[in-house]
């Protein structure tokens, strides 16, 4: 086994380390002469790179040239930038800007691997294709590789504060260092840039959703522009998140009303003042009428409404606004989870053409198991956008490793029936299903100023997974978490196999731990660290767990059948009709439509009671098998990141055990049901769990 050099996670899956190759006489990855222009930044950045990945990965530089002149060559560029690309007429027809043709080819008569694109920046995404088969030591030889993005707009979201504060963050401050910029860009920016090209990330939207309207100040303005061009030359343009009232805060008006004509001239005249100093400046990010946020519907307008008005001033310039449908209001007696769609469903065809609505991937509030939102497929004539969580606001922060892959998958899989089958929610957002041309996804950032950038080694792989499912939403978790895994870790099969085990073992065991069948948003008040099923009061309803799992003496469940709040009304009448039958619905969501009995028989053959707690110890259970694998890699993985990962399981199975002990007690409490044969009573009274504080948990907000 080669001896193995410390390392802390900074390079993520960059590291370029040279790769186990099939053939034992061949020597790194057989590049001798590199082919690359670099008279625009984005050359030059692809250039750059491709130096650094091949002279890691094999250690020696391949030698620089104008033109192919000898065999083992890479070519990379475009029909216009390079004379040899163009007279191997390629079919680079349907790419677009970001997509490249990666091709075994001779030219000149000289073996040749090309990289080439429409776009510089297809170039870009196509030398990083080209490096990750490296990394993960494939061949090179008969390659034949066609790709392009399925989605337009692919973004991060930052829900980072000024202050640099993150909300919802476990990896640190923002990496936005607001007091130094402009003059000091830290070389964390292009780094950031770089990871992000590597997987296709588009776009960033710098700041908090909960927006402050400062940062549309013109102090702040000249900081985002030093930011945008760090990412420019890596494809990525920046976005900002734009508060409602931001006339009356920054501009002194008196009112935002969206019809009112001078709003509308200062928004006007905002947006050419954003565009003056950051040309390709993406657009708004908008969170309105939702948690106290001031929106359009201050003044009796709409959704549509406040969404058109930012969307006309940012048209001139080709900005977009993604306006967020996350809203749900305390004033509404409804069942939270069909709020969102009665406020969108009847403003569908009402936005611009550059706006794009973005819908949460269920319809709460990212919980480790939600169904798809039923806003997806409901708005045919509206492009919607998927948000999914990258930061672990549920799933037990940044100390459990819950690999969010499978998550991602299973709701761009799920199937919507609103066009028959086959109508998946990827479709939906691809724009495939109903002909949008205007596509996009968001991810919330879990980046921050720690050193290995996420708070903890595995948490990377969840950025890696939206990238490479925001490229192709198709794409396999499982493919996925194996090319994290050969490139962030180790080739060696023995590493391999048994982190993706973990990986893919990872999420249902904190959905098992955390309140399996369904159940959801049953953690601590305010921080959502933690147990809390019996958290109940304050100031309003939905934000309390006995408002979700609805447990009393005769069952358990959120009935949301056609008997009850009628939730299931709002998906398409195949998918209802298995949501309102109990007998149909899937029991991983059982709990999340159904008020049942806690003795309803279960398909093993266990009643609702013995089920649930057989789930809470399979996922405590799945934690220490976790463990007892990581501990087995021991040697094969270098200490240093051995060690925080064996640190960070170890909290895990102890925080499992929390949850699974703390849960039992209460909702034992509440059913009066003996434990099944063989499960360990909760060491403790329920009352001990209940007075636990952690005024350390990182958000609390109490």
């Amino acid at each position: 086994m080669p001896a193995l050099h410390a390392e802390d996670g900074y390079e993520l899956w960059l590291r370029y380390a040279p790769a186990v190759v099939a053939d034992p006489d061949s020597h790194g990855p057989g590049i001798a002469q590199l082919v690359a222009g670099s008279e625009s930044p984005v050359q030059a950045a692809t250039r750059r790179e491709l130096l650094r990945g091949l002279q890691a990965l094999s250690g020696v530089a391949p030698v620089g040239a104008d033109t192919v002149t000898e065999d083992a060559a890479l070519l990379v560029g475009t029909p216009a930038s390079s004379s040899q690309i163009a007279r191997l007429g390629l079919d680079l027809e349907g790419l677009g800007r970001e997509g490249y043709r990666i091709r075994s080819a001779i030219v000149d008569g000289h073996a040749t691997t090309v990289v080439a694109a429409n776009d510089d920046i297809g170039v870009l995404y196509g030398a990083f294709h080209l490096l990750r088969l490296l990394q993960t030591g494939q061949p090179l030889a008969d390659l034949d590789i066609r790709e392009a993005p399925r989605l337009q707009v692919r973004v991060l979201n930052h829900w980072d504060d000024l202050d640099r504060y993150v909300e919802r963050g476990y990896s640190g401050q923002s990496i936005w260092d607001w007091h130094r910029l402009p003059g000091w860009l830290d070389p964390r920016y292009t780094d950031y840039a770089r990871a992000n090209a590597s997987i296709g990330i588009n776009g960033a939207v710098l700041n908090n959703v909960n927006a402050n309207a400062d940062v549309l100040t013109p102090m702040y303005l000249e900081k985002v522009a030093a930011i945008a061009g760090v990412l420019r030359p890596y494809g990525m343009k920046v976005y900002l998140s734009a508060r409602f009232s931001a006339p009356m805060q920054i501009g002194g008006l008196a009112t935002a009303d969206p019809v009112d004509p001078a709003v509308q001239a200062w928004w006007r005249a905002k947006a050419d003042e954003i565009y003056s100093a950051i040309p390709d400046f993406g657009g708004f990010l908008v969170k309105a009428n939702s948690e106290g946020q001031p929106g359009p519907q201050d003044y009796g307008r709409s959704h549509a409404d406040g969404a058109n008005m930012l969307a006309d001033a940012l048209a001139p310039h080709g900005g977009i606004v993604m306006w967020r449908a996350f809203v749900y209001s305390d004033e509404e007696p409804v069942d939270r989870a069909r709020q969102a769609y009665n406020e969108f469903v009847p403003l569908d065809g009402r936005f611009r053409d550059n706006v794009l609505v973005q819908v949460k991937n269920g319809p709460i509030d990212f919980q480790p198991r939600e169904p798809f939102h039923p806003l997806f497929g409901a708005m045919p004539r509206t492009p919607l956008m998927m948000e999914f969580q990258i930061t672990k606001e549920y799933l037990g922060f940044s100390t459990h490793l819950a690999y969010t892959g499978p998550l991602y998958e299973e709701v761009l899989r799920a199937d919507t029936h609103v066009q028959g089958p086959g109508s998946s929610v990827a479709r939906v957002i691809d724009g495939s299903l109903h002909g949008h041309a205007l596509t996009g996804i968001a991810g919330v950032a879990n980046i921050g100023s720690d050193r290995n950038w996420s708070g903890s080694h595995f948490d990377q792989a969840n950025w890696y997974a939206f990238g490479r499912l925001a490229w192709n939403p198709e794409l396999s978790s499982r493919d996925i978490a194996v090319e994290w895994t050969r490139m962030t870790f180790s080739n060696d099969a023995a590493v391999v196999e048994p982190v993706v085990g973990m990986m893919m073992a990872s999420r249902e065991a904190v959905v098992d731990y955390t309140g399996a069948l369904g159940l959801h948003h049953l953690m601590g008040r305010g921080h959502h660290y933690g147990p809390g099923p019996w958290v109940d009061g304050g100031p309003r309803a939905d934000w309390t767990s006995v408002y979700f799992h609805r447990a009393d003496r005769n069952g358990i469940g959120f009935d949301r059948t056609r008997r009850g709040s009628d939730a299931v009304s709002q998906y398409a009448a195949p998918v209802a009709g298995v949501f309102d039958d109990v007998a149909q619905t899937p029991e991983e969501l059982l709990l999340w439509f159904h008020h049942v009995p806690w003795d309803h028989p279960m398909r093993s053959g266990r009643r609702l009671w013995d089920e649930l707690v057989f789930r809470y110890d399979r996922g405590v259970d799945a934690v220490r098998d976790m463990r007892a694998a990581w501990s087995g890699l021991d040697g094969r993985i270098d200490a240093g990141r051995h060690a925080q990962v064996a640190a960070f399981l170890a909290i895990q199975q102890d925080e499992a055990q929390w949850w699974r002990d703390a849960s039992v007690a209460y909702f034992q409490s509440i059913s009066g049901m003996p434990l099944p044969a063989g499960a360990a009573p909760p060491p403790h009274a329920l009352e001990h769990y209940k007075t636990l504080e952690f005024p350390h948990a990182p958000g609390d907000t109490k």
